[in-house]
């Protein structure tokens, strides 16, 4: 067998790979032996169907898929006689495969980058974020709204009210397929019906009728309303406003704290505040590790990788919207929506490769069972989820997974230049506000 290397672009390599026709041949012949036991032909018993008759019948296909296999074969000894390493699979090429010639073929393929030395030793802005009895006294309001009544009012509705109303839909002088509701109730303000219909309730009191005249969104996922104008009959049947709990005794007891302990109950939602907390602040600083890593690491990226995993995300992302109850049909995403996610993602995945394969990190067994009970705890009955988890070793696999990623950022920490930066509850936990 005869290699020969070109480089065809950054990571694009194309091999050239001559094979002797003798070993070919033999195992054609091995092959046509093989298949003259079994094979079947008129007029003749099965396995006494002369050689030259197999060969004419069954020459062709046999030698396809000796073919076949020897570049399989050949490819990956090749590959690893020249210290390769394909990034994807290859794109083969027969250049002359006629019984009388040699057998020689291209393979073309990216290989993946030589990254060399990753640079660690990165500026980190580590963020670091303390509980205030105002952040616990704010997440009780918050969980106060949360776990409010609905009263009758004799009034007209506002935002945050509920209207609770009869209503049909028409759209060109026809009913709309599911636009009815009876005692129906609409939250104003939350966003759940089409533009203006909640919006429309605004000021209406208990008995009113009106026609909303609205619009369906040109993306609306029913095809034949899409952008089409729409008249709604509304009657309103009652009003509704909020009713918080009465004091913080009565939400301790909604919460589950059946002699309505405040201390209890406050200790409880700092507990929490405290797991999500570490969780975010885990996740900024992994976060901020990795754009430094990106940004004093650039690397080349094979372009058959950033392609499947903008395939991956595309398909991940249309999964979920099923699931979330959109049509199968009106989900269409194009992978090249998601390439900036893609290339991010596998220029990520090449450095921690590297690293954890140069520093020799591993997923630590204690870290991994920390991971699970974390993610656990909030459950009712955690000792079941962690049991779930620990029977199924891909599922376990994913937490090892990010547990490993973390491992990483604690070692780049320990060699990264660090400094703090003091940032509010709120700050971490919503950083879009």
């Amino acid at each position: 067998m005869q290699v020969s290397v070109e480089t065809t672009g950054q990571l694009e390599r194309r091999l050239t790979i001559t094979v002797e026709n003798a070993a070919i041949n033999a195992a054609i012949q091995d092959r046509l032996k093989k298949l003259s036991r079994t094979v079947k032909l008129k007029g003749f018993r099965t396995g006494k169907v002369p050689m030259q008759m197999v060969q004419q019948h069954y020459g062709s296909q046999a030698r396809q898929e000796v073919l076949g296999e020897v570049m399989q074969s050949s490819f990956y000894e090749a590959i690893t006689k020249e210290k390769l390493r394909p990034a994807g699979y290859p794109n083969f090429q027969a250049t002359a495969a006629n019984p009388g010639e040699v057998f020689q073929y291209t393979a073309t393929f990216e290989v993946y980058p030589e990254l060399g030395n990753i640079k660690t030793d990165i500026a980190v802005e580590k963020p670091v974020t303390t509980i205030s009895d105002a952040d616990v006294d704010a997440m009780i309001e918050t969980i106060r709204k949360q776990h409010h009544t609905w009263e009758t009012v004799d009034r007209a509705a506002t935002d945050g009210d509920r209207v609770v109303v009869d209503f049909k839909g028409m759209s060109e002088g026809k009913p709309i397929a599911g636009g009815q509701g009876s005692a129906y109730p609409v939250e104003i303000g939350k966003g759940r019906m089409i533009k203006g219909f909640e919006e429309g309730l605004i000021g209406v009191t208990a008995n009113d009728e009106k026609d909303l005249q609205l619009q369906f969104p040109e993306n609306y996922h029913a095809k034949e309303l899409a952008g089409k104008p729409a008249t709604f009959h509304v009657k309103v049947l009652h009003v509704e406003a909020t009713v918080p709990p009465k004091d913080d005794s009565e939400l301790a007891k909604r919460l589950g704290m059946v002699d309505g302990d405040v201390a209890k109950m406050r200790q409880e939602i700092r507990q929490n505040m405290q797991r999500e907390l570490d969780s975010a602040l885990t996740s900024k600083l992994k976060q901020a590790v990795m754009d430094e890593l990106l940004k004093a690491n650039p690397v080349e990226l094979p372009k058959v990788l950033v392609e499947s995993e903008s395939q991956h995300l595309a398909e991940q992302m249309a999964n979920n919207l099923i699931r979330q109850g959109m049509p199968k049909d009106q989900v269409q995403l194009q992978p090249s929506v998601f390439a900036e996610q893609a290339k991010r993602r596998v220029a990520l995945g090449l450095i921690l490769a590297e690293i954890i394969s140069k520093q020799g990190v591993k997923a630590e067994a204690e870290r991994v069972r920390q991971k699970v009970e974390s993610i656990a705890a909030p459950y009712e009955r955690p000792q079941e989820v962690i049991s779930w988890y620990y029977s199924d070793k891909q599922r376990l696999g994913e937490i090892e997974s990010l547990v490993l990623e973390e491992q990483v950022v604690d070692r780049v920490m320990s060699q990264a230049k660090v400094s703090e930066k003091a940032l509010s509850f709120n700050d971490v936990m919503n950083p879009q506000k």
